[in-house]
This record gives structure tokens, sequence and C-alpha cells, in this order.
């Protein structure tokens, strides 16, 4: 392969053999953290949130994939059993491989989740003998089937001479290695399903049942199959297929894109070896929406984020990657970085625990909260002998702080039920005006009062025009979400409520058209043409005729009692759906430094690779290296002095002038003598290591070779870091 280069080289990258260890919470408060005086008692409430987000979400998953989970199962289940019969030759062919297509979609990083809880599943109810194999490890055919070989016998198994004697001398005495074939996989097979069968003799066979047990599927689990190579793929198909009538093989591809995949990576000659089942699973914009209501917007946790945050956490979801692992992990760095950062975090956690640990707070947190901008505004509005009690007492301080905490998640309480019942109306009307998701609500929810909107002023509206039936459908629904709520004020909304539906059950709609015959005519009709797709200018257009018909008209009993309904919901989002900001205290809950959880979660390797070229001392902490100035020192690594040079150039880099800049200042590193003759001059060293500067910032991406002048590079970056 020809290649067009500063310098021709091969480089050869090996894994490191030691795993890179994971941060966890403890590590990183053990850093020191601000208000160090109750770290010991934040870390424990961070880790016990962290814990809960991990098991909470890894249920959540569980339950979101149980269908078809089960489904998978039942697949396996009936094949084996098939098999097992006279009727297996009817159904499909001796060389046919039962094969499942699971299609997963985008979200990579949620899939090993997934088929963990496939694998532990499969082997508790289905087979003991489960495979797993991703690309990455199955390069070649023969590393392919040494990785199946080895999950499935738990042995070593040798692909070559060579390996057999390492595999010898390394683990000869735990296991004798085996070779690599299919047919050592079905002399292994035949064994423990004859250890399996063979009882005490004299005894009865089993049920038709057990005997299906006793010769289980072997199962191999393709994670990624996009990612494999179509002819390993294609080769190891094709050997199973001639050991199908020895070994009950199955497959289960897992697929990223597209089930059409399978026929674009195996011909017809491959894939007609298999038997394909398709199923198809939630998807990932599914899975996030039930986490984020379940997991975010709930009163149990009494973490929350601010609606940047959000955006940031949900951007990266839409934009990136479609991974709700990842979200999660989102979540739970801006979890372990609030606590760190924020000494008054000790207050984030249930009413009973936070208002205990208010009473324990030392003076300098007592301090830390009158710098709170929430609660310098609630002084502000005090008589001035309670500001000057609040400002001075550290005992009453304490005494009011309970009072607010308590009044703060009394705001939590009340606040996700309105919020699921004003999502509920808003989201049967066309075009969503408040947005389909609850997320998006939730978001216009944090930025500013919603009420102000003028996005929710156009839903009231298109509400007030709703029929009976629709109506109260909506309210049904409302008052099922506020029936499980333990909260007086919810508990007297929900007594208003259903006062209001069964007037609206009870409305004799035959007299309230003999008081206005053409009222429900005016009023439901449009209202079902807005339900059908039209354009901007026409729902507005309508909007402005239903506005003059109200005017001009008098209302029925039942426009009364919608009004009357739709004004009951308006006042209830108007009291409990406020911005957190207007909330005293709501800093020691809500975490809101969108830029550190970006900096965090975007990386930026240009930034990073800039930085360290240009501040070198930073990263390797020498003396030598330290510059006052910002510049480079003449005695930093090649790499870096190459770097600081290529700056002052322009779109094109003469390498000639380049090199000699670089001797100079490398002489001077050196501690030549100015004066000297062979001071600046190029010799084979300088050359050498100048050459291995220049080929490393091309591997870096600054620049490459061009055409134009052949003694020249061309600059790609611009801009400093």
């Amino acid at each position: 392969m020809s290649t067009s280069s500063v310098s021709k080289g091969c480089f050869v990258f090996k894994p490191s053999a030691k795993k890179r260890k994971t941060l966890s919470p403890k590590d990183y408060f053990s850093d020191g953290c601000e208000g160090a005086e109750n770290s010991d008692v934040r870390f424990k409430l961070c880790q016990d949130l962290w814990d809960k987000i991990k098991t909470d979400t890894e249920v959540l998953q569980d339950e979101l994939n149980r269908k078809i989970l089960d489904s998978l199962l039942d697949f396996t289940r009936k094949c084996s059993s098939t098999r097992q019969h006279s009727d297996w030759a009817l159904q499909m062919r001796a060389s046919e491989i039962p094969t499942a297509a699971l299609v997963l979609g985008v979200n990579v990083p949620d899939h090993d989740m997934t088929f963990q809880s496939l694998s532990e599943l499969l082997q508790q109810s289905v087979t003991p003998h489960v495979a797993s194999v991703q690309a990455k490890e199955c390069g070649a055919l023969k590393h392919l089937m040494k990785r199946v070989l080895e999950r499935l016998m738990d042995t070593v198994v040798a692909v070559d001479d060579d390996e057999e004697e390492a595999a010898e001398q390394t683990n000869g005495q735990v296991h004798k290695s085996v070779h690599c074939s299919l047919n050592t996989l079905c002399d292994w097979y035949n064994t423990v399903t004859k250890k399996s069968n063979s009882g005490t003799p004299g005894k009865k066979r089993s049920s038709p049942v057990k005997d299906e047990q006793q010769q289980p599927p072997v199962v191999v689990i393709f994670k990624d199959l996009e990612a494999f190579n179509p002819r390993v793929l294609q080769d190891f198909i094709l050997i199973c297929s001639r050991y199908i009538d020895r070994l009950p093989l199955m497959f289960i591809f897992g697929i990223a894109t597209s089930p059409s995949t399978i026929q674009h990576m195996l011909p017809h000659s491959v894939s007609s070896l298999l038997c394909i089942e398709l199923f198809q699973s939630l998807s990932c914009t599914q899975h996030l929406a039930t986490v984020i209501d379940k997991l975010i917007l709930t009163n149990d946790f009494p973490f929350k984020l601010n609606s940047k945050v959000m955006q940031v956490l949900i951007s990266i979801f839409l934009y990136h990657d479609f991974s709700v692992r990842n979200f999660i992990k989102g979540v739970q760095l801006a979890l372990l970085e609030h606590f760190h950062s924020q000494p008054l975090s000790v207050l984030c956690c249930k009413k009973k625990d936070a208002q205990l640990n208010v009473m324990q707070l030392s003076h300098r947190n007592l301090e830390r909260i009158k710098q709170l901008p929430s609660f310098k505004r609630y002084i502000e509005k005090q008589e001035p002998q309670e500001q000057a009690s609040l400002l001075n007492d550290d005992t009453h301080l304490k005494e009011v702080c309970k009072k607010l905490i308590k009044d703060l998640h009394k705001y939590h309480k009340n606040y996700y039920p309105i919020l699921s019942c004003l999502h509920t109306l808003t989201s049967s009307l066309p075009r969503y005006p408040l947005g389909k998701q609850i997320r998006e609500l939730h978001l216009t929810c944090l930025e500013k009062n919603v009420w102000e909107n003028e996005d929710y002023q156009s839903a009231m509206k298109l509400l007030k025009m709703l029929a009976k039936d629709e109506l109260i459908t909506l309210l049904q629904r409302c008052a099922e979400i506020l029936q499980p709520v333990k909260s007086k004020k919810i508990k007297e909304a929900l007594v208003h409520l259903e006062e209001l539906l069964a007037k609206l059950k009870q409305l004799d709609t035959a007299a309230a058209a003999e008081t206005s015959p053409t009222v429900e005519e005016t009023i439901t009709s449009p209202m079902k043409n807005l339900q059908k797709k039209t354009d901007l200018f026409q729902l507005q257009k309508t909007l402005l005729e239903m506005n003059e018909s109200r005017r001009s008209k008098k209302l029925s009993p039942f426009e009364v009692l919608r009004n009357e309904a739709l004004d009951f919901i308006d006042d209830l989002v108007k009291k409990h759906l406020s911005p957190p900001e207007s909330h005293t205290l709501n800093e020691v809950c809500y975490y809101s430094s969108s830029a550190t959880v970006r900096r965090h979660l975007n990386a930026t390797p240009r930034t990073c690779i800039q930085a360290a070229l240009s501040s070198p001392y930073y990263y390797l902490q020498n003396e030598n290296l330290k510059t006052e100035d910002g510049s480079v020192s003449n005695a930093a690594p090649d790499i870096c002095i190459a770097y600081k040079l290529h700056l002052e150039c322009g779109r094109l880099i003469n390498l000639c002038d380049w090199l000699e800049a670089y001797s100079t200042v490398v002489s001077a590193a050196e501690g030549n003598d100015p004066d000297s003759d062979n001071f600046g001059k190029v010799d084979d060293v300088k050359h050498a290591r100048f050459i291995r500067a220049v080929s490393e910032l091309e591997f870096l991406g600054f620049i490459k070779s061009t055409k134009q002048k052949t003694d020249h590079v061309a600059r790609l970056t611009w801009g400093g870091c």
C-alpha cells in the first residue's frame, strides 16, 4: 500500500497489560473537597445516591427488555424442542441453523447490558452452553473458533503448534490445551450430555421435558454483527452447518442498524443455511423517556439537575451516541461534582435526614447559607428585625432553614404530579405546543414561569375547544395521576377535580343544545378539524374565528364547566410549577455547572494536545521547562520545539527553514557558544530528531505533505488552544 508522508515507518501500539483503574466516588472525595469538615457525611450521601441510580437503572433496563428477552428465550426453547422430535426435518432442513436477529438500535454502549442479561437468562433457564463474541477479538476465522470453543468448554484452545506448546507451558497445571476444531467441540458436547443422561441403573427415564433439557442447545451470540469481517462470518457459518446434525447450534445476531445487514454481509448460499427470526427492541428514545420519568422526575430522588445541565446531557444523547447508559453516567458525574464542590449538599437527602443535618451544621456552613443567592433574596424580603436575627443568631437561622428545607421538599412533592397532569393535557393537542415528551415540558418549567410562555397560552386556547368526551377522558387521566400522591394540597386538588368530573358527566347535553343550538357545532367541529394535519396560518385563523364566535354567543353549560376546569388546571400550574430558582435553598439540591459536565463528557483532544505541546511543564513537572512568559523552553522535548516554531509560519512551511530554526534552538539548549562557527549547524543527530518530531506532528494532524512544493508541508490547524 503506497503512502505519502514526511517519513516512512511502521507503528506498533501494544495494549497495556494493566487495566485502567476506575475512579470511585471515595477516591474523588479523598482528593480533598471544599468544606472538608462534613466530607464523610457527604460521601455517604453521594454513595447512597450513586448506588440508587445504578440499581434503579438496571431494574428499569431489565423491565424494558423483559418482553424481547422472554421472546428470545421462547425461541431457543422452541427450536431446541423441535429439533429433538421427529418433525425436525419437516420444519427445517438438517443444515439450517436457528438464528435470532436481534435489532437493538444504534445505542451501542447499552448493548452490553442487554447481552449480559440475555446470557444469564439463557444459562439459568435454557442451556449452560452460551458463548458471546465480539468483532474486535475475532479478526480471523481461527480467532473466532478459538474464542467460541474456549468460552463453551472453559479450557485452553491451541490454534497451532506454537500456541499449543506455549499453552502447555503456561497453563499445564490448570488445563490441558485442546485442538481448535468443531469436531473437538462435538466430542466434548457428547461427553457432557452423556454424563448428564447417565443415571442410577434400573431407574425409569425422566419425562420428555427433562429429556429436552438433557440435550440443551449451544448458543453463540455475535454482539456486534456489523463489525465482523464478512468473510470470517461466512466461513464460520459454512463450517457450523456441516456439524448441525451432531451439534444443536443456535446463533443470536446483535444488529445495530437494519436487518438487511445480514443480506449485505452474507451471500444467498450462506444465508440460506440460517433459519432467521427477527426480534425488535424498544427504541433508545423510549428507554430515555422511561429513565427520566422513573428516575429523575420523581420526588424520591433528592438530587436535581437544572435546565442547562439537563440540556447538555440530552444533547449529548441525541447528537452523539443515543446511549442511555452514558446519559446515566452523566447524571452520576453531576452527582459527584455536586457533592464534591458544594459543602451544603449535606442537606441533599430525605426530608427528615436533611432537617437533622441542618441542626448539625457548623458556623462556617451557616455562613455559606447566608451567601447563597436564593437565601439573600429571602433575607431582603424579611422585616429588619427578622433580618438581624437571621444574620446574627445561628440557632434561629437553623430553625428557619429547617422550615425552608421542608418547603422545598413540599414543592418537589407537588411539582411532579402537576407536571404530569399538564403534560397529559398538552401532549394530546395537535402540533404538541409544549412538546411531545415530558422532558421538554420539564425543561420549559425549569427555565421560567411556564404560564408566561406563548406555547402554554396557545395550548390553553386549544384545550378550551375540546369536546366533552375528550375533556372527560383527559381529566380522568389527571385524576389517576393525582390519586396516589400523599400531599394535602394535591388531595384537595383531587377532590375538586372529581367534583368537576361528576358535573361534566351529569351534564344534560340535550338541554345544553336547546339553550345554544349552534354552540356545539361551532366549538367541536373546528376542534376536530384541528386534529387533522394543518398549517400554522390555518390554525391561527381558526383560533381567531373561535374567539370571535365566543364573544358573540352565550356560553353553554358545558362551556362554562370546561372553562372552570381549565381555569382550575391553570391555577394549579401557577401554584406548583414555578421554577426551582424561585425557591429558597434550591442550591443544596440542584446542580447547575453545565460547563463542567460538558467539559468532562465532550472530549476535546485537540485542545488537550495543544495545551500539552505549549506548556510541557504542567505535564512533565521538570523545572528546566518552566517559563514565565508562556513561551516554550529550548530544553523542551523536540516535538514541543517543532510545534512552537511551526506556529510562527504561514499556510506552507519550508522544511529547510524549519530545520535550521530547530537546530538553532537545540544548539542553545546544549550550551554551545553562539559565536562559534558550528553553532546552529545541522548534523545527522539533529536531523534525525527533527524528522521524528515532524513525523509526530503529522501523525497528530497538525501538518500534511503538499504537492504544491516538494520541500514544503501544509499547516492544518489555526488558532490557539
